[in-house]
């Protein structure tokens, strides 16, 4: 079976169990999961944090919350961990 390449220009924010509080530009994701909005309907391939050999699909979202919209990828890293990346300064 042939491994899927990362996905150049992101990188981990966060891990941690699902609803854990986290920052993404001053805006907690979780706090919004009902308004996640898919922006593109083919994964990215991250690599697990701590764990770099592993590769993980995640989907890219958009939240907005007043004047502020956040992109974001996450995935389930293992059960009810997630991971969470953003865009790199480099791919910005």
């Amino acid at each position: 079976m042939q491994l899927e390449e990362f996905t150049k220009g992101w990188e981990p924010v966060h891990v941690g169990l699902e609803g854990a509080a986290l920052s993404i530009a001053g805006i907690n994701p979780w706090l919004h999961a009902l308004t996640w909005h898919m922006v593109q309907e083919l994964h990215i391939v991250v690599p697990h944090p701590s764990y770099p050999q592993q590769r993980h699909r995640a989907w890219v979202y958009e939240v907005s919350t007043g004047n502020k919209t956040i992109r974001f990828a996450a995935t389930e890293l293992s059960n009810g961990v997630w991971g969470f990346y953003v865009p790199s300064q480099a791919a910005v």
